[in-house]
């Protein structure tokens, strides 16, 4: 072997000794900040632990328009206080050092640091920093400083529903997701859970899996669709509809009609998730939207005046005669609102104009009650529309299997058949979007560690409607606002918009019939009509003062529209 061999050699072992010695270090450095770094953390802050279970939290997002995420649910740290009964020897001596750091009551103080049987007594939460260090400085025996998390809403009540909040499951120990996105999404949101947390990074580019249970779930915030300023401008609305009118439940949700993005969905009354327990009634943590069904009544007629579109069978010139007013089925007598007949050869476009019963008993008599009940189960309101909120029920089309006529021809207008709120509006998506399902999702995108993100996937539902039906049916409505919505008084000029109103009476329930004075009034529009990038849908249960949708539900929705059309900067379409 020649010198200058033996010294290329010499030079290749020194280089990948130093590349090993790289790689190593590399490695190690890559061990104690990624997959060990939260064991090292969590030794850094022995001195504020304490056997008292502590939980972690990714947080929840809404999203502004241009993309900035504005945190909904988080976690704060500060410091709680606990007591050993059994190290305290002089507890009024305790007492006296610790009231002029901490509000305590004395006798209160003194019994649970006289518990000698006890090791661990509460007596302070969510301190600050300084507050513990002071009571640290004390060096009391028995009385020790340890760090505590807590979820945090920053916007309070906004979107209250929707978020949920946290609280203990029956061991009286564990915290976790009790209502809302905090319950749908806890096992993307917990970190700990009583288990070794998973780390994704370490998880994609490591073999490491050693103590880490491989059953569980990625973790990661959560982003969502849900716009803070238009949450805010939707509750604004309710919160004025259940003022003025002296309503029970209002409710409102804005969606995307062609993705099935929510922008905003709320109801009143609200909760403050910082503060549950000041409410009295636990019901006010439910969330109607998807937790309760109604008889919607008049909104669902443009459905099924679709639906007769769809099958060929009527269309907007399409005429019938209103005589008397009512109509008799089965023996039982169903009634236009008022109870006066129209006429000779009225057209469908003043049924819709007009909500007249009779008019849609006509539609559904024309295309046949079959083929009403393969509809609206096409529109898929008996079932679920599983949008991502914990507790959602199916609507009920039990009626439609009846083999009387009368409950197909109320059905047509919206009574008889009970929809959860978020199943109509799904629904009604169809009629402006070209006729197809989508998937109500408040999801927007799960963000993990290591920067990556998944954003939600938006797939084309299934066809329900022709595509000349959905701009028929458009066209339809854009004539209601335009003509007879409160006389054509709330049309734009420069924007079209597709609404409905309904007016529908209230169930006593158990076959009892219906409450003379007690009404749910209803409401939806989408615009730009021919190009829509929203849906609006409003409904309040038995409001005082006004008897039909278009007096209590109109000027808010208006608001709502003009409000949305400004904030997105929406050019005109007319």
């Amino acid at each position: 072997m020649t010198d200058r061999s033996l010294g290329h050699n010499r030079i290749w072992f020194l280089y990948s000794v130093v590349i090993f010695i790289a790689v190593v270090l590399i490695g190690q450095l890559y061990l104690l900040q990624v997959v060990r770094g939260g064991e090292y953390r969590d030794k850094a802050e022995k001195k504020y632990q304490s056997l008292i279970d502590q939980f972690e939290r990714n947080t929840i997002y809404f999203t502004e328009k241009d993309g900035n995420l504005v945190s909904a649910a988080t976690t704060r740290t500060g410091f709680f206080v606990e007591l050993n009964p059994e190290q305290i020897s002089n507890a009024p001596a305790a007492y006296a050092k610790l009231k002029d750091i901490i509000p305590l009551e004395r006798d209160a103080f003194l019994a649970q640091a006289t518990k000698k049987s006890d090791k661990s007594e509460i007596i302070a939460h969510r301190l600050s920093e300084k507050t513990a260090e002071k009571i640290q400085d004390l060096k009391i025996t028995g009385v020790g400083v340890f760090r505590e998390n807590w979820r945090y809403y920053p916007s309070e009540t906004l979107g209250s529903h929707v978020l949920g909040f946290m609280g203990y499951e029956q061991d009286g120990k564990t915290l976790s997701g009790r209502y809302g996105l905090e319950r749908y999404y806890d096992s993307v949101l917990n970190k700990s859970n009583g288990k070794p947390q998973r780390n994704f990074f370490a998880e994609a580019f490591s073999s490491v899996k050693t103590a880490v249970d491989p059953t569980e779930k990625i973790k990661g915030d959560i982003a969502l669709t849900i716009e803070p300023t238009v949450q805010s401008e939707l509750e604004k609305q309710l919160d004025y509809i259940k003022t003025k009118y002296q309503s029970g439940e209002v409710g409102g949700i804005i969606i995307d009609p062609k993705t099935g993005a929510i922008y905003a969905m709320g109801t009143v009354p609200r909760f403050d998730p910082n503060d549950v327990s000041k409410e009295k009634n636990v019901s006010v943590f439910n969330d109607p939207l998807v937790e309760n069904t109604y008889e919607i009544g008049s909104v669902v007629k443009p459905l099924v005046m679709a639906a007769g579109i769809d099958t060929g069978k009527v269309n907007a010139k399409t005429t019938y005669n209103d005589n008397l007013g009512y109509i008799v089925l089965d023996k039982k007598k169903i009634s236009n609102y008022d109870g006066k007949g129209r006429g000779q050869n009225i057209p469908m476009q003043e049924v819709l104009n007009q909500s007249l019963n009779t008019g849609m008993v006509f539609v559904m008599q024309q295309m046949g009650r079959q083929n009403l009940a393969k509809y609206l189960n096409a529109y898929a309101l008996g079932e679920t529309t599983k949008i991502d909120l914990p507790g959602e029920v199916p609507g009920n089309l039990e009626n439609l299997k009846s083999t009387r006529m009368v409950e197909s021809a109320t059905a047509s207008f919206g009574q008889g058949i009970s929809l959860t709120p978020i199943g109509v509006a799904r629904a009604l998506c169809a009629l402006g979007n070209g006729g197809t399902l989508v998937e109500p999702h408040i999801l927007k995108s799960t963000m993990y560690p290591a920067g990556i993100t998944k954003e939600y996937p938006i797939e084309e539902g299934p066809r329900v409607l022709k595509q000349q039906t959905s701009e028929e049916i458009t066209r339809m409505l854009v004539t209601v606002v335009d003509k007879a919505l409160l006389n054509g008084t709330v049309k734009m000029p420069n924007y079209s918009i597709a609404a409905k109103t309904g007016t529908a009476q209230i169930s006593q329930g158990g076959g009892a019939g219906y409450y003379d004075d007690r009404y749910l009034h209803s409401f939806f529009g989408y615009f730009p009509a021919y190009d829509p990038k929203f849906l609006v849908f409003l409904y309040v249960v038995n409001p005082r003062g006004e008897a039909y949708a278009s007096h209590t539900l109109t000027a808010p929705f208006m608001e709502l529209t003009k409000f949305l059309l400004t904030y997105y900067e929406v050019p005109p379409d007319r």
